[in-house]
């Protein structure tokens, strides 16, 4: 049997983060993923994920943010590569939107910059966007995106580089808890340690069957279409953005890294599946319902498909996180559930489940996220 001070189940964007930041406090800690590092079998592929501060969802994210910006850009210097891009982002919809008026509440209470634009305003500033005439936008200056496999790898490599040990290809099997710990069972080996963080994605409901009611895993998927005016959605000329229409919500990047101009629906079709058998094959209405609001919002931008690709979101009932201590189990760590707008935390998550698993506790308010709020 193998011990460590710290076990991180799970080495995908919460995981890795996670490893990194024990390691970083002199932590013994094994992580232990079940797939490749990275791999496209999760929630963390595809190249980029957006990262924005004009938090619609809660003004209680922003400080969470501002510390992720700060600790990603840490990561780039330590590793000395970048990982962090600033496009500016884009929160529109109608007046009256919970999109719209949570991004103006949460620049407002924390006094981000932005600016409120009218779509023809955004048009004329941004001419890949054509939004409909009743929609207006929240335009904040440090919205952007990170390199999402990239920044895996950074976390993976750095907490290498400080002595942590780090399996892929080792599913776990089970988890025993003790008095003198917690003993992991894995495909391989069991493994014995004092302090136990799960950062299991969409199969988080596996490994703690209590939360499989608010952790569910759904389809997602994204698409790339070669635009007919590329200049108009390069690096540089097209802000990140989050929208909320009639339709249902999208978000986007620019041309970046991959062929394409990057749009996907969030929560694609309402297609709960379990993670172990989800549905990879792309249909046609997969495209359709993409292609519709493409030929809606950007028409610019319906040219050739270049990609189309699968992902899993893990949903809560209320979209929050789930993030802290087990209520019932000593040293054991959990963050899941994040809904489709996780992946720019990793940084401070890593931070957070570090301080949890260590200390009993975060510097930051995390009771938004408490995981008895459902029971």
């Amino acid at each position: 049997m193998q011990c460590a001070d710290a076990i991180v189940v799970g080495v995908g964007g919460m995981g890795s983060a996670a490893v990194y930041h024990l390691a970083r406090r002199g932590v013994d800690v094994l992580g232990l993923e079940r797939f490749d590092i990275p791999n496209a079998e999760g929630s963390s592929h595809g190249v980029n994920r957006i990262i924005r501060l004009a938090y619609w969802e809660d003004p209680a994210y922003v400080p969470l943010l501002r510390r992720a910006y700060e600790l990603w850009r840490a990561l780039e210097l330590e590793r000395g590569e970048r990982l962090l891009y600033i496009t500016g982002s884009v929160d529109a919809g109608p007046p009256g939107s919970a999109t719209l008026d949570g991004a103006l509440r949460s620049s407002r209470l924390h006094g981000l910059p932005h600016e409120l634009l009218s779509a023809a305003a955004l048009a004329e500033r941004f001419p890949a966007y054509r939004l409909p005439d009743e929609m207006q936008a929240v335009y904040q200056p440090d919205g952007g995106f990170v390199l999402s496999e990239q920044a895996i790898c950074a976390h993976v490599a750095a907490a290498q580089s400080l002595g942590a040990r780090v399996h892929a290809r080792e599913g776990v099997r089970g988890i025993r808890h003790d008095a003198d710990g917690f003993l992991v069972e894995t495909e391989r080996e069991t493994y014995r340690a004092k302090r136990l963080v799960l950062t299991a994605g969409p199969w988080l409901a596996k490994l703690a069957p209590e939360l499989a009611p608010f952790a569910v895993p759904e389809r997602q998927v994204l698409l790339w279409a070669q635009p007919k005016r590329p200049e108009l959605y390069a690096l540089g000329r097209f802000p990140v953005f989050n929208m909320e229409g009639d339709d249902g919500r999208f978000y986007g990047f620019p041309v970046f890294g991959v062929p394409g101009f990057k749009f996907g629906r969030y929560h694609h079709l309402d297609e709960e599946q379990d993670p172990d058998r989800v549905d990879r094959e792309i249909h046609p209405r997969d495209e359709e319902v993409l292609r519709a609001a493409i030929r809606r919002y950007f028409p610019e931008a319906d040219g050739p498909t270049m990609s189309l690709r699968t992902c899993l979101f893990t949903n809560t009932p209320d979209g929050h996180f789930l993030l802290g201590l087990h209520p019932a189990t000593p040293h054991l760590a959990i963050a899941g559930g994040f809904s489709g707008h996780g992946y720019k935390f990793a940084s401070v998550m890593g931070e957070v489940l570090a301080e949890l698993v260590l200390n009993g506790k975060s510097a930051f308010d995390l009771s938004l996220f408490r995981l008895d709020r459902f029971s």
